[in-house]
């Protein structure tokens, strides 16, 4: 678990080799977490609370098949006000990797934040560059595995989510209606970050994205 956390306490876990995707510089899909791949749970940290969403996997086999890495990209404030800890990330992080196998669906690669305004000790932070709708998670990824980001997508329950792939141009993000996306003003929100270079769809769930993003039609 160790060997992820980084010296600024920032988890960076890249899980395949570049000879898993379909170009030298691929687009990515970017996913958010909890309330996208995996049922909203507040501050989720027990592996048995742990469940998939209908068609996270199929989604994500079929961005597999087609030579996309898919990278999660969470933040994590629970660490951060310390309400649990990595080894609690790690268990739950374990046991949705290990059900997503089971169904042939993998992650490419996972990044996560734990600082937040209203964290302890080190990791009370305004603003952190890591912590989304900042993009640092995003141009780690695009550092650490050549990823194109002009071609690349974001999706989340947050329009926070959206705006974490605004900022690092990305070519568009999908707002999901599961989680907090149904509550009121988020997909109001998400829709603000619309512009001439970023394209902002809406979907029930992680099952539509084929339908609305480009790569997913090479």
């Amino acid at each position: 678990m160790k060997n992820f956390i980084q010296e600024t306490d920032l988890w960076v876990e890249v899980r395949s080799n570049s000879d898993k995707f379909l170009f030298k510089n691929p687009p990515a899909l970017f996913l958010d977490r909890d309330g996208t791949i995996v049922e909203e749970v507040l501050y989720l940290h027990k592996p048995e609370e742990m469940k998939l969403h209908l068609d996270a996997a199929q989604t994500i086999i079929k961005a597999n098949a087609i030579g996309i890495p898919v990278i999660i990209v969470t933040n994590q404030s629970g660490i951060g006000r310390g309400y649990y800890g990595w080894p609690d990330f790690c268990a739950v992080q374990d046991a949705m990797l290990e059900e997503l196998s089971s169904l042939g669906a993998r992650i490419d690669a996972v990044f996560a934040c734990p600082y937040h305004n209203d964290g302890q000790g080190p990791h009370i932070y305004k603003n952190h560059p890591d912590r989304k709708p900042n993009p640092g998670m995003l141009l780690k990824a695009e550092k650490l595995m050549s990823i194109n980001l002009p071609k690349s997508w974001i999706v989340g329950d947050r329009s926070t989510d959206l705006g974490a792939g605004h900022a690092a141009k990305c070519e568009g993000g999908v707002h999901l209606k599961t989680g907090h996306g149904s509550e009121p003003g988020e997909g109001e929100n998400a829709e603000t970050y619309k512009s001439e270079g970023f394209n902002v769809q809406h979907c029930q769930s992680i099952g539509e994205l084929p339908d609305v993003i480009p790569f997913f039609k090479i």
